[in-house]
């Protein structure tokens, strides 16, 4: 592979800017650039040692720096690999890249060092998606998981799963090999003992993604209601800022406004949407649908409500659409509750048991519902540091895959088939935690992963 380089710190003016150069040819590229103090080559010096010298552009010198060349493969990328410690600044940045590039190395891709680190071994695909997570941190609860997948502790969850299932491989493939011999070590009911016990450790693991996708992923929060109850003053009370348009005036709304809160150790991706009403404005209609639309693809609908005033038509229409809506978590809040109290809340309580009271101008009724949200979505028993726990779809569909392969080989053995079948749904159930991890990953999956890392990680 060609020898790589680029800025590893942010575009911009700072302390220092941080060039990675990481290939076979990385020491040969620093040797053309950065000459030390010293006056000793650079190759003269032991791996690992920070150096102090200048750096040359066009035979002339244009910075001094510091230059460390870590040797393959006890390097970030599992390659040979040199870095300089310049001073910040966009046009110096540029210049000393530049003058990599005219020693033999050529530009990055978004990710390409840490897609190496992955196709040398250094790291599993999980710890990989969590240093991703770890750049893209919004609160601190996604930084402490993304900490724990980036320093293995997922990846060692599945890994210890595998290998527990490829033992049992090895079993049923001594059965196959030589079924009149009785080699195998692993009787049926010893075999399904083990399944079991695999089954509930997958399925622990499944059950962590509703946390992991809250914490990381976000979920996707629908905030609906007919117009002028309050929808974007609670979407600006949840943001913390004057996002929406607030206006007496029916129909301020008209699109959806999409933003992301941290809210509590979660975040929530929220939609404030247009007034639901009968309308004979086309555009309005539009957008009443384009609401409706959005709450059958949400995770959690916040129901909004005016306390002031008594249920009216639009309000019980609101009622019967979200009814229709299977499997939605449904949040009713009844807002402007600094105000008289008119609304009767029986109807409402059919659509939904959780019925909050707020005032979009009181930050303690945002903390209450910051509560409320993170008992839905937060498992308390899971350590965020410890624990391995999924955070994205790609690893959620390869637990589930597994689980389900796990499941139909323990029902082979109930149903009395022999082990040769169940070892066919095992080997299925491998492929799956191998794809997670990335034992068995293909090529464009890991291309797409590493894709969405910034230029120079």
């Amino acid at each position: 592979m060609s020898t790589i380089a680029a800025i590893s710190t942010p575009y911009g003016k700072g302390g220092i800017a941080v060039i990675r150069i990481s290939g076979e040819e990385a020491l040969s590229v620093l040797g053309r650039v950065f000459f030390p103090r010293s006056k000793r080559e650079i190759t003269s010096y032991p791996p690992s040692n920070a150096v102090y010298g200048d750096v040359y552009r066009e035979g002339k010198i244009i910075d001094n720096a510091l230059a460390i060349y870590f040797k393959a493969p006890k390097s970030y990328t599992g390659e040979d690999t040199a870095e300089l410690y310049i001073h910040g600044g966009v046009t110096l940045s540029r210049l000393v890249l530049e003058a990599v590039f005219s020693a033999g190395a050529v530009p990055a891709r978004a990710g390409e060092f840490t897609e190496r680190a992955f196709l040398s071994g250094k790291i599993s695909l999980t710890e990989a998606e969590g240093i991703a997570d770890l750049i893209d941190s919004r609160s601190a609860s996604m930084a402490e998981i993304a900490a724990s997948s980036a320093s293995g502790r997922l990846s060692q969850k599945i890994g210890g799963i595998y290998d527990r299932l490829v033992a049992l491989l090895g079993s049923v493939y001594a059965f196959i090999d030589y079924p009149d011999e009785d080699l195998t070590d692993v009787s049926p009911e010893e075999m399904k003992a083990e399944l079991l016990k695999i089954k509930t450790e997958l399925e622990k693991l499944k059950n962590t993604y509703h946390t992991g996708k809250a914490v990381c992923e976000g979920i996707s929060t629908v905030i609906i209601g007919k117009p002028n109850v309050g929808k974007s003053s609670l979407l600006n009370l949840l943001l913390g800022e004057e996002r929406a348009i607030v206006s007496p005036v029916p129909g301020t709304t008209r699109d959806t406004v999409e933003e992301t809160a941290v809210f509590g150790r979660i975040q929530l991706r929220l939609i404030d949407t247009a007034g639901v009403r009968e309308s004979e404005d086309e555009i309005e209609r539009i957008g009443v649908e384009r609401a409706l639309a959005k709450a059958e693809k949400a995770d959690l609908i916040f129901a909004v409500f005016d306390g002031s005033r008594e249920l009216e038509h639009d309000d019980e229409k609101i009622i019967d659409e979200l009814s229709r809506l299977k499997d939605k978590t449904v949040i009713a809040l009844i807002n402007k509750s600094d105000l008289e109290r008119r609304l009767d809340t029986e109807k409402i309580k059919t659509l939904t048991d959780r019925v909050e009271y707020v005032s979009a101008f009181d930050e303690k009724d945002r903390d209450a519902l910051v509560a409320l949200v993170e008992r839905l979505y937060v498992d308390d028993s899971l350590s965020f540091s410890d624990d391995g726990i999924i955070t994205n779809a790609r690893q959620y569909a390869s637990v589930v895959s597994a689980l389900d392969s796990v499941n139909e080989a323990f029902l082979s053995l109930e149903r009395g088939f022999t082990q040769d079948i169940a070892g066919s749904l095992l080997e299925m159930a491998t492929s799956s935690l191998g794809l997670c991890d990335g034992r068995k990953v293909n090529d464009d999956v890991v291309h797409d992963i590493f894709s969405r890392f910034c230029v120079g990680k």
